[in-house]
């Protein structure tokens, strides 16, 4: 494989949910949920904002896209996993209302921005006003705060017994993608040969984000705090259009001994965030991904 020859396989991904995957395809995401009666819970939408189809080939733009388009299809998927995975009775597919879904995607979004951006600035700000600090020093006190808060928030949560099964079906998601990459035969046998981390994690994703930042914010860093802070919010479409690029290229030569050798952290790190899982979760991420598949197949021969 020559080295600057990218893969031409389309690349699948997803999400875990509660009792359930996200998968991603080329037109549609899958989403499948296991009800409480043991039956899964299919469904499929075709995604790709209208308005956004030229940027979404623009390098550098188009991370922003996608991940905001990810960000709302996953949050709608997730609040559709809780009402599917407690119904004790058939659950049909409801309306979830434009405005339930932006109140809790804005809300996400400000505990984000609020913990792992503007938490850290406050902080070494702090450390700048009591020791001498250059640009440099400062930017990587910051962004050692953040990944600090970043790895503490994953051990912290994964404390929790319902957000390790969660974290089983990230498992079993990337289990299976791994199987559908090297044109496997999709079954539960075959998706047990591989392992949970994929290194198009999200989590992935957001470790590279928080090392692009360290670099970004170097170039632009105000004195005073609160256009620091103000800075910070503003570079996040740019590193965030950086880092989707770092994860697609990165994602395209994974199998190259010196990519294994870079990417390594991100696979370590997704230690924290998936899990093995049983047979019934990898079940359910392979109607996800059959989902997907044929709702992408059946946009094809509409086309």
């Amino acid at each position: 494989m020559n080295l600057f020859t990218q893969k031409t396989a389309p690349n699948y991904g997803g999400q875990a949910l509660i009792e359930g995957v996200l998968i991603r395809g080329i037109t549609a995401i899958s989403v499948a949920i296991r009800r409480p009666d043991g039956s899964i819970f299919v469904t499929t939408e075709q995604i790709g904002w209208k308005w956004a189809k030229r940027l979404r080939t623009i390098p550098l733009i188009r991370g922003t896209i996608v991940l905001a388009e990810m960000m709302t299809l996953g949050t709608k998927a997730l609040m559709l996993s809780a009402k599917v995975a407690i119904e004790e009775d058939d659950e049909q597919e409801e309306t979830l209302s434009s405005m339930a879904i932006g109140i809790t995607l804005f809300t996400s979004l400000f505990l984000s921005i609020g913990l792992f951006f503007i938490l850290p600035t406050v902080a070494t700000n702090f450390v700048d006003s009591n020791y001498q600090t250059t640009n440099i020093t400062s930017n990587l006190i910051e962004g050692i705060i953040r990944l600090v808060l970043f790895i503490g928030y994953l051990v912290a949560i994964s404390l929790s017994k319902d957000v390790r099964r969660i974290f089983q079906y990230h498992g079993a998601e990337h289990m299976t993608v791994h199987a559908y990459e090297n044109e496997r035969e999709l079954t539960i046998n075959n998706i047990r040969d591989y392992p949970t981390p994929h290194p198009r994690c999200g989590t992935a994703f957001l470790l590279v984000v928080l090392i692009i930042a360290i670099s970004v914010h170097v170039l632009w860093t105000p004195p005073v705090l609160w256009e620091r802070i103000i800075s910070r919010i503003i570079l996040i479409p740019i590193i965030t259009g950086i880092s989707y690029e770092i994860i697609k290229w990165s994602s395209n030569y994974s199998s190259f001994k010196l990519m294994k050798l870079i990417i390594a952290p991100n696979l370590w790190l997704q230690s924290l965030t998936t899990r093995q899982p049983d047979d019934s979760q990898i079940e359910v991420a392979l109607h996800a991904m059959n989902g997907a598949i044929e709702a992408d197949r059946l946009s094809t021969v509409n086309d």
